[in-house]
């Protein structure tokens, strides 16, 4: 009986070996990928992390809202008119005013 408890622990610590040579091969390979991405890219600065949270995830939804109102508008002016002037016009107005009414919408209010 005894022996075969020697065996079972033997193989038991045999492949504990095999698994923490694996995690030691796996951290040293994340090592020089993190080192080769620090060399390639850490000379380009990072963006600042984005705002989560409710207000944020609400202020998002309602401008996504805007701009698909604005392009449902511009889908309506191209097929419902001949016009390529007030096609055009009502782009460029969109693309101009689109993002002040989008500011005006989601911003936060006096701080």
């Amino acid at each position: 009986m005894s022996r075969e408890r020697a065996k079972r622990r033997a193989e038991r610590e045999r492949l504990a070996a095999i698994a923490e040579a694996e995690r030691t091969a796996q951290a040293e390979r994340a090592a020089r990928r993190a080192a080769r991405r620090q060399r390639l890219f850490g000379w380009i600065p990072r963006p600042a992390p984005g705002q989560s949270g409710v207000l944020a995830r609400r202020r998002r939804e309602q401008a996504g809202y805007f701009v698909a109102f604005l392009v449902v508008v511009n889908l309506l002016t191209f097929f419902a008119t001949q016009d390529w002037a007030l096609r055009a016009m009502v782009a460029l107005l969109s693309s101009f005013l689109g993002p002040i009414v989008i500011s005006f919408i989601t911003r936060k209010g006096p701080s």
